[in-house]
């Protein structure tokens, strides 16, 4: 068994000394911000990763600290200058000892940090976005989407509660115009590292219903400056860019531009500029509609001025040449009518002469007609004198025949030889179904009637 062995505390407290002795200073060191918390004490606690440029890979990481007698006065300075919260995925430049304690190990106790250099890899990676977007081809693709003239019916990505999305709303639906608008909102996160993996979801959504809406406007308000790095993001840009609607923006900052701004349609400052631009583009319509009409109408007076001119110079030349054709109308009807007098009298004559021509061959035809036929005519006369006589003796007979007969038929007639004639509501009853019990008949006989009530009837 070896002598003398080591406790960990002791070891540990070698580790301390030798670190103290081989790090004497600070330094400053470059690292990305992998997780950042602050406790109640007002303590910061980072954890910082390095990842390899190619492949992305982790392939260092420590703990660090920023106490909260230091944090205090390095936050404020660091976010007012860069405009950017301290958050997870910020590559920052910190000034910091190399500590090491018995109990926790291995830390960094910062300093101070850099903000220049988290500007320039800012900048540097909001470049790097910008340069991907324009090799992909898809940079200015949404700036060539055409914008309703009219747009009406608008999907908007904003936080419900946001201070900018009221005054939007409230500013379009309530414009002293008029207008009339459709807006759909499809709720987002629009800060933090969330935000951006919540607003494509909900351009996503917006996808789905692209035929029905006009645009998509994409706003947030109240937020602080520091909370606009999402709008940087590749995957939301590149969202942007491709998304089949013009995107228009009021991400509500002035001095910045993200790339958000850069690919979007249109880029406005604020909420309230989006909706301003919106009732610009109807005033706009209203203004062309008013020019056009009264265009239309200064048009309208000309032509019928132009043509009032035309039709008094046509009158004027028109008006001796309709008194020439009236003039040689009359003459000319003067002549037809004293042809027309004389071509009636021709016919007139001839007609006469025709008349009295076919009334001599109507009397002449008639006279030899009855000439020939005067002997058949003699012949008729002869045989009716004994036809006529037979045909009055024949029906003399058979009208004598008939009321005979007629006698023989008469109801007192019939009474006489014993019948009667039984009515039923003033008329003769033929059939014995015709009543039910308790009916009551009468029986005319050749001498009186009797009344009968029925007690049974044997329909056969």
């Amino acid at each position: 068994m070896p002598e003398n062995p080591l406790t960990l505390f002791e070891l540990n407290g070698l580790i301390k000394d030798s670190i103290k002795k081989s790090f004497p200073d600070s330094f400053w060191v470059v690292a990305e911000i992998s997780e950042l918390k602050v406790n109640v004490n007002g303590h910061c606690y980072l954890e910082l990763i390095e990842k390899d440029a190619e492949s992305e890979m982790m392939k260092a990481r420590a703990r660090a600290t920023i106490w909260s007698s230091a944090f205090r006065m390095i936050r404020p300075y660091f976010e007012t200058t860069v405009h950017t919260a301290l958050s997870p995925g910020l590559k920052i430049m910190v000034k910091a000892s190399v500590e090491f304690h018995e109990l926790y190990g291995l830390s960094l106790n910062i300093t101070d940090i850099e903000p220049s250099y988290t500007l320039g890899e800012m900048a540097r990676q909001k470049q790097d976005v910008i340069d991907r977007l324009i090799r992909e081809g898809v940079f200015d693709l949404n700036k060539q989407q055409e914008l309703h003239r009219l747009p009406r019916k608008i999907a908007v990505i904003s936080s419900q509660t946001a201070a900018g999305y009221g005054d939007f709303h409230d500013q379009l639906l309530h414009n002293p115009y008029g207008y009339k608008f459709y807006i759909r909102l499809f709720p987002a996160i629009m800060q933090g590292e969330e935000a951006e993996a919540s607003i494509v979801s909900s351009m996503e959504r917006v996808f789905r219903h692209e035929d029905f809406f006009d645009a998509l406007v994409i706003i947030r308000g109240g937020g602080a400056q520091s909370d606009l790095s999402c709008f940087n993001g590749y995957w939301l840009a590149s969202h942007i860019a491709q998304f089949s609607l013009p995107v228009l923006t009021g991400i509500g900052h002035e001095q910045d531009e993200t790339v958000a701004d850069m690919v979007a349609h249109t880029r406005l400052k604020t909420p309230t500029a989006v909706a301003e631009f919106l009732l610009a583009k109807f005033q706009e319509e209203d203004s062309f509609l008013y020019e056009l009409s009264a265009s239309l109408a200064e048009a309208t007076r000309d032509i019928l001025h132009d043509q009032g001119t035309r039709l008094m110079k046509l009158a004027f030349l028109i008006k001796p040449l309709i008194r020439s054709a009236m003039e040689n109308s009359r003459k000319r009807l003067a002549i037809d009518a004293v042809i027309l007098k004389n071509a009636s009298r021709k016919v007139l004559s001839g007609a006469r002469n025709a008349s009295a021509m076919l009334q001599f061959r109507v009397t002449s035809s008639s006279k030899q007609f009855l000439l020939r036929n005067s002997h058949r005519i003699s012949l008729v006369r002869n045989n009716l004198k004994f036809i006529i006589p037979s045909l009055f003796q024949q029906e003399s007979f058979r009208l004598e025949m008939l009321a005979s007969k007629n006698l023989y038929n008469d109801p007192q007639h019939v009474l006489k030889r014993g019948y009667s004639i039984t009515l039923f509501r003033g008329k003769p009853l033929k059939n014995a179904g015709d009543v039910k019990e308790g009916d009551e008949i009468d029986t005319v006989l050749q001498q009186g009637r009797l009344k009968s009530q029925v007690t049974g009837n044997n329909e056969q």
